[in-house]
């Protein structure tokens, strides 16, 4: 199970609880289905939004129960920790993502517009940054966004779009200017009712399977310059500010997806039996899982000391990198070792080894590849 940590309060303990019902009672039923269609039913957002599970940092004003980050670090785990890789997945790009942006920069009408939608389930929100050929490379985005009187008036595509079925509001990430490199990109939210918006296929991928995964396509569709999300020309800057937070869900994700795989896989040594002893009575899987058990230690401790940083507005991009790096990293040796112990059972897909094997793969490539981090990292030295 997951540990006791002293970053977390009584209350968090109480919402934890509540979260937990939440996953027992309204996706463990409908989990294994959702694997299958490759996409969650459109009822479960309005149903998280009715337990409280949508962005719940968002303060009353906006129909939100005015928590803080821990409180989405909670929701990640316990949906991280159940397996449940895909709806993880859509939550924390909803809650995590971009919300923080709405919260961040964000005007008042933007706010009451949108931020009560996507606190009760209504609104579906999604951010489209990446294209077919830039991947972690932000500075070469080439969607373009001419203003044009009043409007902006868009034309581009985007891949790789968590929640681009499903997304009734699009954060979209696109040059507004000539100005080459990191200027002149901008943030416009973008409906999904939209003349000329398109989605396309739902892509399929190697783990994360219930989570809708989209190609978008932009065809002269024109918004009001009001959608505009922040200052004209302060995308990239307005990134650079929230990707730690995205940074550090994912090394929170991480840590609970890499504690399920080793919980499992204590339990099922000390069961199974080869040669006429448990495969736990081996010295050599007694001694990897101490080290598993080491590095989940470690890992807890530093994630730990990130969320208090973040509440206090203290996290910095190179601390949230390093998070983001070495608990992805450790959380691909982690499963694959314990994989290794399952031996060709662990190459089933019925068992639940098989499946965080897969789900854990893209951890090391998303928001950012484990490349970048080091980069980022570097430039801290």
């Amino acid at each position: 199970m997951l540990p006791a940590r002293a970053v977390y309060t009584e209350e968090h303990e109480m919402f934890r609880d509540a979260v937990r019902g939440f996953v027992k009672a309204e996706l463990t039923p409908h989990f294994a289905r959702w694997e299958e269609e490759g996409i969650v039913d459109r009822a479960m957002w309005t149903k998280a939004g009715e337990a409280g599970l949508l962005c719940p940092q968002v303060g009353d004003a906006y129909g939100g129960v005015g928590g803080t980050f821990r409180h989405n670090a909670i929701v990640v785990e316990e949906l991280a920790y159940a397996g449940m890789a895909g709806p993880q997945t859509d939550l924390s790009v909803h809650n995590d993502v971009c919300a923080g942006y709405l919260i961040s920069l964000g005007s008042e009408e933007q706010k009451q517009r949108w931020l009560t939608g996507m606190v009760s389930g209504k609104t579906v929100c999604a951010i489209a940054m990446t294209e077919p050929g830039t991947g972690s490379d932000l500075q070469g985005i080439k969607t373009r966004a001419v203003r044009v009187d009043d409007n902006f008036v868009i034309n581009g595509s985007k891949t790789f779009i968590s929640n681009g079925q499903h997304s009734d509001l699009v954060i979209v990430v696109a040059r507004t200017s000539d100005t080459p490199g990191s200027k002149g990109m901008s943030l416009i939210l973008v409906e999904a009712d939209r003349p000329g918006f398109r989605r396309g296929r739902n892509l399929e991928k190697l783990g994360h399977l219930s989570s809708d995964t989209s190609e978008l396509f932009f065809d002269d569709v024109t918004v009001p310059v009001s959608n505009l999300l922040g200052a004209e020309g302060t995308g990239f800057a307005s990134l650079m500010s929230e990707l730690p937070q995205e940074r550090l869900t994912l090394a929170v994700s991480s840590m609970a997806s890499a504690q399920k795989a080793f919980d499992i896989t204590r339990d099922y040594v000390n069961t199974r039996r080869a040669f006429g002893k448990t495969i736990m009575d081996f010295q050599n899987t007694r001694y990897k899982l101490a080290d598993l058990k080491a590095e989940l230690s470690v890992g807890w401790a530093f994630v730990d000391q990130c969320l208090e940083k973040h509440d206090r507005h203290a996290l910095t991009s190179a601390d949230a990198s390093i998070a983001k790096l070495w608990c992805t990293e450790m959380h691909g040796r982690l499963v694959d070792t314990c994989l290794q112990f399952f031996g060709g059972y662990g190459f089933m897909r019925e068992y639940e080894i098989c499946k965080l094997y897969a789900d854990a793969r893209v951890q090391r490539i998303y928001g950012g590849t484990s490349e970048i981090m080091r980069e980022l990292i570097s430039r801290s030295l």
